[in-house]
């Protein structure tokens, strides 16, 4: 069947035809005979595949073989056109032809990410500054946007829906730079590096089993929540919302009064900010310009195409994540990555119930999940208690909660009984199979070589980071850091810990029990005892250890103290609370 249309619509074919070509669809030929034929699967205009035949025009030089005069229907059926009537009557335009086209053409997400920008412009040295160093840093621009890729569609399409500047869905490249696992030496965690206190304040649930501040979804709509509300603090100055996102609204307010007292300007560049702050809002908006004009900085952005990566579907229950990944045919890494929040090998059995899962593996994922009993989803051990044994024993042992123990088996109280027999869910799959939950990652970290002579250490009752750090001369973010802690994380009864201690230091037998070396944070104090003191008081007043205050006052051992009596404290001025 031919096709014959007037010679004043043809300008509307010819842009169908323009169109298609640039679409790159791999359906898209241009036909050299009248043999070919298109697909009969495929939505066409004609009901039969026969070529379409076009009057020869100047126009379709470019397209056509000059000796060839016929476009195939394969070509035209490569996207929906539009019916033929609403053309001849006039009703659509080449505009709206444009528009279609485009809607259907996938788009690249970084250019939807440059037509939100927002935040002013900067020349000043700090963004400056930074801006060479990402120009400078063509392979972390690639590694943050492979990272970026899961993630960053959803992230742009709640500031898309919130009206926010787009310049804050890039954001975490600043935080993170879009690592899910991110955990700082401030306790911050997640792409978005949440404290947990902001975190809990904006509905974050944290426990051993799930941190929302690692979830994707939960925590960019917090982020997002935390800094409108931020915005509206500071009258609408995104600047000094993003600086007080870093530092904290006080600390900015506190700023903005100082300037005020002393009469000088309290723009974001004029503030007396902390150092990190102060290179805060300059990295991002040197990113903004990387992103905004990359071959002005001879850097290459990675495409990432604007389109959904993952669907979020309920699971209903707690499921094991080894199970899970099965059912939707990906690998396990892939699934932790796409759902960071959960800490262990299944999700939290009390929620959330969900999970993310790739667009093209939900279908799957669905079906096969409806058809798993619930029973299935977790594998469960039936556990004898014995003499002895307590919930806290026998959670150890399966590598769960005491609660989790007491919830599965309706228990009120911690009183258990021997011969009585527990359910308690278990993993499904080995510890290593798990590699990306906190246990493996935290053991991945420390089993790393680093120099020097590796020490194990048992934590002992009392026992602190920064005793230990002291008694190792080692400093205290790097003890974190090699045991994938923070600073100010605690401490458990028999904990082991790795140090590596350089071969040139000697550490007494006994350590970290030790006298440590005075420094300008560690100093050495007279204590004169008070009426109602005891060792355990004084520790808890100067974050220091029993047994060092055992060990620095040989004659406190095995006596009550006694009021005017004299004691000899090494202390981190850095670690007070101010009531020495």
């Amino acid at each position: 069947m031919v096709i014959n249309l007037k010679n004043n619509y043809l300008h509307l074919i010819f842009g169908i035809a323009g169109a298609l070509l640039l679409s790159s669809c791999s359906s898209t030929t241009i036909q050299p005979d009248a043999k070919s034929s298109a697909d009969s699967s495929v939505t066409s205009l004609a009901t039969q595949a026969e070529p379409v035949e076009f009057w020869r025009n100047a126009e379709l030089a470019p397209i056509l073989d000059p000796e060839h005069t016929t476009l195939s229907t394969d070509t035209l059926s490569a996207i929906e056109v539009l019916p033929l009537e609403p053309i001849a009557a006039g009703a659509i335009t080449t505009h709206d032809l444009d528009q279609q086209f485009a809607a259907q053409r996938p788009q690249d997400l970084w250019q939807r990410i440059r037509n939100g920008f927002a935040l002013p412009k900067s020349e000043h040295k700090r963004t400056v500054s930074e801006r060479r160093w990402y120009a400078r840093h063509q392979e972390y621009i690639d590694r943050t946007s492979e990272r970026a890729q899961p993630y960053l569609h959803f992230i742009v399409e709640e500031a898309a829906r919130r009206n926010i500047p787009m310049e804050l869905a890039l954001l975490p490249v600043v935080e993170s730079a879009f690592q899910p696992f991110a955990y700082s030496h401030g306790r911050a965690s997640g792409i978005w590096q949440f404290i947990p206190g902001t975190g809990k304040m904006y509905g974050l649930k944290q426990n051993w089993w799930y941190d929302g501040r690692r979830d994707i979804t939960a925590a960019t709509m917090a982020a997002f929540d935390y800094l409108e509300v931020l915005n509206r603090q500071f009258s609408g100055d995104w600047l000094h919302a993003l600086a007080a996102y870093n530092s904290g609204g006080g600390t900015v307010r506190k700023a903005i009064r100082r300037n005020q007292r002393l009469g000088k300007p309290t723009d974001f560049w004029s503030l007396k900010l902390p150092r990190e702050t102060r290179a805060y809002v300059p990295k991002l908006l040197a990113i903004r310009d990387i992103i905004a004009a990359p071959e002005q900085h001879n850097i290459t952005i990675p495409t990432i195409t604007d389109a959904p990566y993952f669907e979020k579907i309920a699971t209903g229950s707690q499921i094991d994540l080894a199970k899970a990944a099965e059912l939707a045919g990906l690998p396990l890494q892939q699934l932790y990555r796409l759902n960071p929040a959960f800490n262990r090998w299944a999700t939290d059995p009390d929620g959330p119930h969900h999970l993310l899962i790739p667009l093209e593996n939900a279908a799957q994922f669905k079906q096969n999940l409806a058809a798993l009993p619930k029973e299935n989803r977790v594998k469960w051990a039936r556990h004898r208690i014995r003499n002895g044994e307590t919930l806290g024993h026998i959670a150890e042992r399966y590598k769960t909660t005491v609660a989790v123990i007491k919830d599965v088996n309706e228990l009120r109280g911690h009183m258990i009984r021997a011969g009585k027999n527990l359910m308690i869910p278990i993993a499904a799959s080995s510890p290593d199979t798990y590699s990306l939950s906190s246990t493996q990652r935290a053991k991945s970290i420390k089993s790393k070589t680093k120099k020097g002579t590796k020490v194990t250490y048992k934590v002992k009752n009392g026992d602190t980071l920064w005793d230990i750090s002291r008694a190792y001369n080692v400093g205290v973010r790097q003890l974190a850091r090699w045991n994938a802690m923070a600073p100010r994380d605690t401490l458990r009864l028999g904990q082991t810990l790795v140090i590596w201690k350089s071969t040139s230091r000697s550490v007494k037998k006994g350590s970290p029990d030790i006298t440590p070396a005075l420094n300008e944070v560690t100093q050495r104090i007279r204590y004169v005892v008070r009426k109602g003191d005891s060792l355990s008081r004084i520790s808890q007043r100067f974050n220091v250890s029993i047994n060092n205050l055992k060990r620095w006052n040989p004659k406190a051992r095995g006596q009550y103290l006694q009021p005017g009596q004299r004691l000899t404290l090494y202390v981190d001025i850095t670690n007070q609370s101010g009531n020495m």
